[in-house]
């Protein structure tokens, strides 16, 4: 699943089930809203969402912050490191509400249609949907948003890669037309294209040059959504205005939501003085990332006071799975061996960091769907067992006959067992060790490799491993580098291990292409971060992709996700299925906030304002 700035970009879908309802041209059975699970909450002409506070007043200033930087404010290319809260400005065709699982409404569009064998989807587009400069937005406008995403960003590219056509079909209606049937994700998918003003890309800026919407870029971009860009300085802040006049405010998807006047966001290379201007007052809202911290970093007058709240709340993460951890790269040849790669996962000894390093607050990984209805356990049975009986002559045998395990550890003891275990795996894939050194037996080079991190905050993590690693005789680097090089150096394949993962929606699709497809493993920027390149998964891609019912695609889901663990392809780390939140007490929310979602800011408003 691909995420966006605020709303997500893309949410992947196998299962779209339409409601219908009546529209101006009712023989295109015009419909208001998709199910990716079941159906829709909320009916045609419904008021607004359950979890919003139709009362809540507008006012007030948020001060959020991000670790890193910034050089584009384009995010219609994939150049350049692009800056947080852009879904405050550019708006999609139709919205996600906040307490399903996945249902979308509309929100430029008003209405869409497509025929049964889902062969191509149209959308009509609402007739008072705005640019900020009052400019209407139109048919044209969509199909310049598409053709520039497939154009300038190789991921969309790949994930839009059924859509032939993009065309418009009436005087407030685009249709998408697509080169498979019976692909009910399509018709889904292209309604959350981030839609872009082609009259203003098209123009000259103030100083009279072209702008491109192919090209990185500092000054401030038109949308048709609540929030306008009032100011930037570069690489270090982004302050957001709430439009006055917005087109949408009295939607039902939008009502008593975006209620901030001014959201800013500062942007700090250290995640600790980050954290200091947060205890300082300088940032209003923090997310936790480190156990250690939210255990006992927070004994300050601030604190002790009362003025910052701290809650954990798994809202949303009742939604999704998740895989995390440390990811060969198998374009280098060294990992391409499945016994060496698993011989990487018995070196790391997690229930020895989870004790010394996080408070015993974490859970290891065992699923690339963690924490969700479609993580495999057990044996396969049922119409699991029958998917991959059909693929048993390209996989591997043990995923009939034992249940996938992360090795354990936790002690000296069984931490020198695993160890043992690591050389023998090694040995049988043609390695030994000489003078201390691991070595390819015929050619005598030593098995070393670079481990790379998005900044300081894994070392503690991949430092140990490092360590345990050179018990064997392999010497692994590890390096912290700036944001911006990390972007360019995973978009291009340029590393030997990264610490990385994905995150999953509930109704995979055509992102799993992306994620572990052969076609993905030469495109850069693609989510194929390992490199696989494997038959039997590129066979079960398709039939979650082409699922015709809810047991399918959570049984090959499954099924997926026991032969992606039997290949050994990441080293999985940890996760807690919780957001731990701390926030100076300055805003006020419903008491029961979405089952999927925090909804900050979206729901939440100022106490400033009332």
């Amino acid at each position: 699943m691909f995420q966006r700035f605020v709303r997500p970009l893309f949410i992947a879908s196998s299962l779209v089930i339409l409601t219908h309802s009546s529209f101006a041209d009712d023989t295109k059975n015009w419909q208001h809203a998709t199910s990716l699970v079941g159906s829709p909450k909320y009916q045609q002409g419904f008021s607004h969402f359950d979890y919003v506070n139709v009362n809540a007043p507008k006012g007030g200033n948020l001060r959020l912050s991000e670790t890193g930087s910034f050089d584009t404010i384009n995010p219609a290319t994939a150049k350049g490191e692009i800056a947080t809260g852009l879904g405050l400005v550019l708006e999609t065709l139709i919205v996600s509400s906040l307490d399903e699982i996945s249902s979308d409404y509309g929100l430029l569009a008003e209405a869409f249609s497509h025929p049964e064998d889902y062969s191509s989807v149209t959308y009509l587009l609402r007739d008072k949907a705005r640019w900020h400069d009052g400019m209407p937005v139109t048919p044209e406008d969509v199909i310049f948003s598409f053709e520039s995403a497939i154009a300038n960003d190789p991921k969309r590219k790949n994930y839009y890669k059924h859509v032939i056509s993009a065309e418009k079909t009436g005087e407030r209606e685009v249709t998408f037309k697509f080169d498979e049937k019976n692909n009910r994700e399509l018709p889904h998918i292209v309604g959350q294209i981030l839609v872009h003003p082609k009259h203003w890309w098209e123009a000259k800026n103030a100083s009279g040059e072209q702008r491109d919407i192919s090209r990185t870029t500092l000054e401030p971009i038109m949308g048709s959504g609540p929030y306008r860009i009032s100011q930037i300085s570069p690489g270090s802040s982004v302050t957001f205005e709430r439009v006055k006049n917005y087109w949408g405010e009295d939607l039902n998807v939008n009502i008593g939501q975006n209620n901030f006047d001014k959201i800013s966001y500062s942007y700090f290379s250290d995640r600790n003085v980050e954290f200091e201007a947060f205890k300082a007052n300088d940032i209003d809202y923090w997310v936790e990332n480190e156990a250690k911290r939210w255990a006992t970093g927070y004994d300050f007058p601030a604190a002790n006071e009362g003025k910052i709240k701290r809650e954990q709340l798994a809202n949303a993460y009742r939604s999704s799975g998740i895989m995390l951890g440390f990811i060969p790269n198998q374009r280098r040849e060294i990992f391409k061996d499945q016994r060496v790669r698993r011989a990487l996962n018995l070196a790391y000894d997690f229930e020895e960091q989870n004790r010394t390093l996080f408070y015993d607050a974490y859970k290891r990984i065992d699923s690339y769907f963690f924490g969700s209805e479609l993580a495999s356990s057990g044996l396969p049975e049922g119409l699991e067992l029958d998917i991959l009986e059909e693929l048993r002559n390209e996989i591997p045998e043990s995923i009939f006959t034992e249940e996938y395990r992360n090795p354990i550890a936790g002690t000296p003891q069984k931490a020198r067992a695993n160890l043992r275990e690591a050389i023998k795996l090694f040995k049988e894939a043609g390695y030994e060790t000489r003078k201390g050194k691991m070595v390819n037996a015929k050619t005598g080079e030593p098995f070393t490799f670079e481990i790379i991190l998005n900044g300081p905050i894994i070392e503690k993590v991949a430092l140990p491993y490092a360590q345990s690693l050179k018990k064997i005789g392999i010497d692994v680097s590890v390096r912290s580098i700036d944001p911006s090089q990390w972007v360019n150096r995973w978009r291009e394949r340029d590393y030997d291990m990264i610490y990385y993962g994905w995150a999953q929606s509930l109704s995979p699709g055509n992102e799993q292409i992306g994620y572990w497809g052969s076609d993905a493993v030469d495109q850069s920027a693609s989510g194929n971060y390992a490199g696989i390149s494997n038959p039997a998964i590129d066979k079960l891609i398709q039939k979650i992709i082409f699922a015709e019912n809810r047991d399918e695609l959570v049984a090959t889901t499954k099924a997926l996700d026991r032969v992606l663990l039997a290949n050994d392809y990441i080293i999985p780390s940890y996760t807690i299925r919780a957001s731990r939140i701390a926030y100076w007490d300055k805003f006020e929310r419903l008491d029961e906030l979405p089952k999927y979602s925090i909804g900050f800011p979206t729901v939440w408003w100022s106490k400033s304002a009332e």
